[in-house]
């Protein structure tokens, strides 16, 4: 039985439910985070834009991260057992949208950071900036082409499935600019960044490889079929 949504009736509940678990959340933690914010601004003011841009382009890179595998999967079916495509093709668009949202914010409070100053210029075009300017490059090539995916959402039905699908393999390319992206230009790779890149990339890699072997899997069924149908369809003798 397929997962086909929730129902309209149990609305009020479940959304009660979610703010009382936010409330809950904020409320233990919501003291801490501010007097830990405060002494922040206190002591390091000239370094938040800077620590909030690597909050932000990790973030993105999660997020970025599960689109490309929550678009594998539904691309190998594996999340039509459990839910209702429509569904899952919806949360696909909105991660690759909240994604493309993080990392723009990631990119602009660059501008913002006095440690290495970048002009609006440098943070648009690709390998303009004088910061690691091939890494870094990579990263904006990556988010140039996320935005072109996630445009093509909206323009689907213009340009037809086959085309949008053609487009959609562009994905790879960001999600390989980022990876590159982070592990040349941040400054966590060393440590525990370094784990989060080979964890995604592992992952996306393993999913790439199943699709492409389910793939070239379900060809020689294809084939067996069309001659089988083929003499339905021709006339008795």
């Amino acid at each position: 039985m397929k997962f086909r949504g929730f129902s309209a009736r149990t609305a009020f509940v479940r959304w009660g439910l979610a703010a009382v678990g936010i409330g809950i959340v904020l409320g233990g933690t919501a003291p801490s985070a501010i007097r830990l914010l405060g002494e922040l601004l206190a002591t390091h003011a000239g370094m938040v834009p800077w620590i909030s841009s690597r909050l932000f382009g990790f973030i993105a890179y999660g997020v970025l991260a599960g689109s490309v595998v929550y678009g594998l999967l539904l691309s190998t079916k594996l999340l039509d057992v459990i839910a209702h495509r429509p569904i899952t093709f919806t949360l696909h668009q909105d991660l690759a949208s909240v994604g493309l949202g993080l990392a723009g914010i990631h990119g602009a409070l660059l501008g913002l950071d006095r440690t290495v100053p970048t002009s609006l210029v440098q943070i648009a075009v690709p390998f303009a900036t004088d910061y690691r300017p091939l890494w870094v490059g990579f990263g904006q090539l990556a988010f140039w082409i996320a935005a072109v995916v996630v445009a093509s959402f909206y323009v689907r039905r213009r340009i037809g499935q086959r085309a949008w699908r053609v487009l959609h393999y562009a994905t790879f390319l960001s999600f390989v600019g980022a990876t590159a992206h982070g592990l040349g230009a941040g400054t966590d790779t060393a440590g525990w960044g370094w784990w989060i890149y080979l964890a995604a990339t592992d992952l996306v890699v393993f999913l790439f490889v199943y699709r492409i072997a389910m793939s070239f899997r379900g060809r020689p069924r294809q084939a067996a079929r069309a001659p089988v149908g083929r003499a339905a369809e021709s006339p008795a003798a």
